[in-house]
């Protein structure tokens, strides 16, 4: 890719691309960003996200922080995508998948919902740092790796109309647009709705959080058509219960979907 792809500043559809030779517009843009980006960093230094120790750049996390991040690798309940404390071989099932089968046919997160990883989820959702989506959604395409291959698309779990206002961006939304940057997977963020505001799932058990969201979600007639024979990957932010990706994966069956993964940042990991 040359440099002049990637223009900085905005141009006319007819305006010249160069203006002197060896020069560009992109290479006017990207000096003119690299001088703002210092100025901003002399009156806001880069910090971590967590817990604000100094950094050298902007985009990532300190040392002691990144240190605590638990990511999740094999072995692994190849449905759930639990971690396992042995390696049995590959296509081994958990006690809790053979026992509760999910809707969907496998779960992968990239990380355990722990140490910082609560902070940046809360930070992302509430805090409005959505200039953390790209390094989440780096980790999650990176656990996604096994899931790619057999995908289609992209799936965010939707936000009921009412919360999306009061929140402004759906967080799955933004991280699936970061997934499908790096995957190359198409992003259909209005294939599936939610038909009503349920009650917030934080503090409900899990016939609670069931209860709760069946019957939330719904493809328009529409949309089946463009989710018929083909695999989406499903993504949200947290799985705790898995009811909500439940209930969403029931849904994108029912249109005609064949099979559904689903593709979060963290889940919560029972202790072994």
């Amino acid at each position: 890719m040359t440099i002049d792809s990637e223009p900085w500043l905005p141009l006319a559809a007819d305006a010249p691309r160069r203006w002197m030779p060896g020069f560009s517009v992109a290479v006017v843009g990207r000096f003119v960003r690299a001088i703002c980006g210092e100025m901003t960093d002399l009156v806001l230094p880069p910090a971590c996200p967590v817990c604000r120790a100094r950094l050298g750049s902007t985009g990532g996390l300190c040392t002691a922080c990144w240190q605590s991040l638990r990511f999740l690798e094999r072995p692994w309940c190849e449905r759930l995508g639990t971690p396992l404390p042995i390696d049995l071989g590959p296509g081994i099932l958990s006690a809790a998948a053979v026992a509760d089968p999910p809707a969907f046919a496998r779960a992968r997160s990239a990380v355990s919902y722990e140490g910082p990883v609560p902070d940046l989820v809360h930070a992302l959702k509430y805090a409005d740092r959505t200039d953390l989506a790209p390094m989440l959604g780096a980790w999650m395409a990176r656990a996604a790796h096994e899931l790619v291959p057999d995908a289609d698309m992209l799936i965010p779990v939707p936000l009921h109309w009412g919360r999306l206002a009061s929140r402004r961006f759906n967080q799955a939304a933004l991280l699936a647009h970061q997934v499908g940057r790096l995957t190359g997977l198409p992003v259909a963020a209005r294939l599936l709705l939610r038909t009503r505001r349920t009650p917030q799932q934080v503090g409900l058990g899990r016939d609670e959080r069931a209860r709760n969201m069946r019957g939330a979600f719904i493809v328009p007639e529409s949309k089946k058509a463009d989710l018929a024979g083909r695999r989406p990957i499903l993504i949200d932010d947290v799985l705790t219960t898995g009811a909500t990706l439940e209930a969403a994966t029931r849904a994108l069956l029912a249109a005609g979907a064949p099979a559904v993964d689903v593709l979060t940042l963290a889940r919560v990991v029972a202790p072994s």
